[in-house]
């Protein structure tokens, strides 16, 4: 299990509701390797991602997608550039046995209700644009996310979004 945090001095993770939560229970949050790449980020920096599922139909791949540009695609607005290109982001590595996974109707992440120490210190992530080129993974750059937000969570491709409060506000129609 992972946790990001741009805090490398955190000795012990304790169970607490975010100001953000969908849930009102106390939990340690942690993500699997897999949903890693969604974390590439500093930590408010509101992101769109989208990617092709078994059921994503050919129009909708080639719309959100892209033509031959791979099989996932993360979104920032400009504003973010600067602080992506100089955060000093932190992967933790908690041990798998306290979490379960959370979300529906495909889980999202982990979950733990007792606090979890870090099985060794945090290490450096690095750089965020040449993770995302190495993973294979669209950075897409954009004036406002919420277009292409919008494009996305009507089509038929899998999606997140975080921390979309922090973006610029929908422009006007």
């Amino acid at each position: 299990m992972l946790h990001f945090s741009e805090d490398p001095t955190i000795t012990r993770f304790v169970p607490h509701v975010a100001p953000t939560a969908r849930v009102p229970e106390a939990y340690v949050w942690a993500v699997d390797r897999d949903r890693a790449p969604a974390y590439w980020f500093p930590r408010t920096c509101p992101r769109a991602m989208a990617w092709a599922l078994p059921s994503t139909s050919a129009g909708d791949r080639d719309r959100i997608l892209g033509t031959g540009c791979g099989d996932r695609v993360h979104a920032v607005e400009y504003g973010w550039l600067e602080a992506m290109r100089t955060v000093r982001l932190f992967a933790y590595r908690l041990p798998a046995a306290p979490f379960r996974p959370i979300g529906e109707p495909e889980p999202h992440a982990h979950v733990a209700t007792v606090p979890v120490e870090p099985l060794c210190p945090p290490e450096p992530v690095g750089d965020l644009f040449r993770h995302h080129e190495e993973a294979g993974i669209q950075l897409r750059v954009m004036t406002n996310l919420w277009p292409f937000w919008d494009a996305v969570i009507g089509s038929s491709v899998g999606f997140s979004g975080i921390r979309l409060r922090n973006a610029r506000p929908r422009p006007a129609r």
